[in-house]
């Protein structure tokens, strides 16, 4: 039996109806029709699911959907302020080709934006500890890393020559 759930997601109040074992990752992509948020390992270890739940980032694939009730979500498709425009972070991911086969980007980037959101100007061990629940299996990081740098700079209108390293 379904059940259903009130909750907030990328700033718009919806109604889902759910199964009560469904993860919200499921919910996501099957009632709520948002299938930028990718499912990857299903257990946790990939962080190809992240999303923001009250702000703060988790696997969706760990949570079951009827936890969400009451919550405020910010998947992939709700990072950016408007449709005619791109998040800092992807903008950068594409212009240092951050990337590749761009499965784990969506993880990634609303990782790093909760990131740059609670600390604007994050050191380079910051950046990876923030993203150390992400995988990505196609690049070495390095670019993930500089993109997030990169972004973080943008928003604060640095110069990339002075962000802290």
């Amino acid at each position: 039996m379904r059940k259903l759930i009130a909750l907030e997601i990328n700033g718009e109040p919806m109604e889902i109806a759910v199964e009560p074992h469904s993860t919200l990752l499921d919910a996501l992509r099957d009632d709520a029709g948002l299938t930028g948020t990718k499912k990857g390992c299903d257990v946790g270890e990939c962080g190809s699911c992240t999303i923001l739940v009250n702000g703060t980032p988790m696997n969706s694939c760990l949570m079951l959907a009827p936890e969400a009730h009451g919550c405020s979500l910010t998947t992939i498709e709700g990072v950016q302020a408007s449709p005619d425009t791109v998040h800092p972070v992807q903008e950068q991911f594409m212009r240092c080709g951050a990337a590749q086969c761009g499965f784990c980007t969506p993880g990634f980037v609303v990782a790093a934006k909760a990131l740059l959101d609670a600390n604007p100007q994050p050191t380079r061990d910051e950046i990876r500890f923030a993203i150390a629940g992400n995988i990505c299996r196609c690049t070495g990081y390095t670019k993930i890393i500089e993109a997030i740098e990169r972004a973080a700079a943008d928003m604060a209108g640095l110069p990339m020559t002075e962000v802290t390293r």
